[in-house]
């Protein structure tokens, strides 16, 4: 009996080249979902295989920043802390910090990480820096645990505030992935992007207000201070966490501005090198 054969063909996937620079096809990463999930899983996995501390790494390097923090800026140096103990004021900014430094270094790497992956078999390769970004996540939840610690040690009660934290957490994820989008192209083709990425953000790090407060920033410096986008994630997390009075309103929508302008650059560099990635990696 003749088989039917338009019932038991399969679906075809057509590979085609973008068509400009706003043919994003962003609908087309919604079949590859479950590759994000097992790309995920997989780079939590690799990081703490073999590892002798384990888990225990993802709260050692902010518990140890918060430390030489306090005892320079909140100690030596008598930084002011919005009226809460320094060392939980250092806190709630190193925790978003740590994950999008960390969340942005693998990203823009992960091309280069992934090169066999990229080489042998197609898929939206958007969705290895989605990962990427991603899987940091672990980290920061297993460090957010040991903040909640310290507040209860420091006697700073959490308020209403910290419902509004995954919004600010979400924003904090969509600048890294922006930032990661844009350099991970770029990586491909000049490889001291990694070492120039290391000294960036370290520079970026004292150029956002996580051992100071946003109020030492002169007034007349303000708006030019907030085009850093982190000073908006920043101080939404304080708000947040330490429930302290209203972030200021321009850094925040200056920020968000800057956010969505990166992210929209990203998606449009990236989606114009895509096909070159398997040829020049």
């Amino acid at each position: 009996m003749p088989m039917d054969c338009t019932s038991q063909s399969k679906p075809i996937i057509e590979i085609r080249p973008a068509k400009g620079l706003l043919d994003l096809n962003l609908r087309g990463l919604i079949p590859y979902r479950d590759l994000l999930t097992y790309l995920v899983s997989r780079e939590i996995k690799i990081r703490y295989r073999q590892a002798v501390l384990g888990i225990a790494w993802a709260v050692i390097q902010p518990v140890f920043a918060v430390l030489i923090f306090t005892v320079i800026f909140g100690h030596f140096a008598r930084f002011p802390s919005d009226g809460v103990p320094y060392a939980v004021f250092a806190f709630a900014a190193t925790l978003p910090w740590t994950f999008f430094s960390e969340a942005v270094q693998r990203s823009a790497n992960s091309l280069i990480t992934d090169s066999d992956l990229v080489r042998k078999v197609y898929f939206p390769r958007l969705v290895i820096p989605a990962a990427m970004v991603l899987a940091p996540l672990v980290d920061f939840m297993v460090a957010f645990i040991v903040f909640l610690a310290v507040l209860i040690w420091y006697d700073v009660p959490l308020t209403l505030n910290i419902l509004a934290l995954p919004l600010v957490l979400l924003v904090a994820l969509g600048l890294a992935f922006a930032v990661g989008l844009l350099l991970a192209p770029i990586n491909v083709r000049y490889r001291d992007v990694k070492h120039t990425l290391t000294f960036v953000l370290q520079i970026w790090m004292y150029a956002t207000p996580i051992v100071y407060p946003l109020s030492m920033v002169p007034d007349r410096w303000q708006g030019f201070y907030s085009l850093n986008p982190m000073v908006g994630v920043i101080e939404g997390f304080r708000w947040a966490l330490l429930g302290k009075e209203a972030p200021d309103v321009t850094a925040m929508l200056v920020s968000g501005v800057v956010i969505l302008v990166t992210l929209f650059v990203a998606l449009v560099l990236f989606s114009k090198h895509e096909r070159s990635f398997a040829d020049v990696i």
